[in-house]
């Protein structure tokens, strides 16, 4: 029996799942939906590759992979850094754009207002670096067996291993911190968190920062993995979005699920009726569980 599509629908779904979490943010928090948000992913992967060649060159020498991985201790740099540098840049656009516009309290012109600065992010990035596939290493990795017939790089376990720990950190940022029990408030009530005296503004500043900085690892666990390419964030738009509605607005650890969720149904829909079908088949289990329950799995009723 060959489950390979299991082990790789497990790295489509955290790559999902880390982007969703930020999706499931904003409009749980900010009540609009933001189509710019799978740019984040290509602009934070585009932003990871350009600092490492950048810190390659300062270094002046060339930079040895980290044991069996295809990458060196400079791409770990340069991911911290771009994931700074992503969510700046999240919190930059709202303040350009979106805070204008929910002074307004107007939704329908936020969500196309997103749209639109969704088109001239990638536009712009496609304008930087072109259209043509770039890659992080040209390294070629073996497998490593597992039996069934899956076989995983040391590349992709790195980045699955990634993924837990950056969902344990936003567990406990949104559980044991005085700025997750904020962003929680907020999502609950906005006028009644500003009542009892939360800064309202510093919680959408965080949760810009926070979706932005995810959103950027997984473009950069996509670069790694496959390729960077200026279409990626946004191929994976509709998938980020039935994650988050899968999960449940609102939760994070419903965000990760859905994504596991849809990775494994893309997936098994490659391997069963083929890639053509693979987003319907994702659609379909979206459906197929909020007929059951309708505020997704982890969700609540208001």
């Amino acid at each position: 029996m060959n489950l390979q599509f299991v082990a790789d629908g497990l790295l489509i779904g955290a790559m999902i799942g880390l982007g969703a979490i930020g999706v499931t943010l904003t409009y749980s928090i900010l009540r609009f939906a933001n189509f710019a948000h799978g740019e984040f992913i290509s602009w934070g992967a585009y932003g990871a590759l350009a600092l490492t060649g950048a810190i390659g060159f300062l270094v002046g020498q060339k930079i040895e992979p980290l044991g069996p991985f295809s990458f060196g201790w400079n791409v770990l740099l340069a991911g911290l850094l771009a994931m700074a540098m992503t969510g700046l840049l999240a919190i930059a656009l709202d303040w350009l754009l979106f805070r204008r516009l929910r002074n307004r309290g107007n939704v329908i012109v936020m969500v196309m207002a997103s749209f639109g600065a969704s088109m001239a992010l990638r536009s712009l990035l496609e304008f930087a670096f072109s259209s043509r596939p770039a890659y992080f290493s040209r390294s070629i990795q073996f497998g490593i067996p597992f039996g069934f017939g899956i076989r995983v790089t040391p590349d992709q376990l790195a980045m699955l291993a990634l993924t837990v720990v950056l969902v344990v950190v936003m567990h406990l940022v949104m559980t044991r911190t005085f700025i997750g029990r904020a962003m929680r408030a907020v999502s609950e009530n906005p006028a009644l968190a500003a009542v009892v005296g939360i800064d309202v503004d510093r919680v959408i500043r965080a949760t810009w920062l926070i979706g932005g900085a995810l959103a950027c690892a997984a473009g950069i666990m996509a670069g790694i993995t496959v390729q960077v390419r200026p279409y990626m964030g946004f191929e994976l738009l509709l998938p980020l979005f039935s994650a988050a509605i899968l999960g449940g607005i609102g939760s994070v650890p419903g965000a990760v699920i859905g994504g596991l969720i849809v990775g494994l149904g893309e997936s098994a829909a490659v391997q069963i009726v083929g890639a053509e079908f693979r987003a319907a088949i994702a659609f379909l289990l979206l459906i197929g569980v909020l007929l059951v329950r309708p505020t997704g799995l982890f969700g609540m009723r208001d």
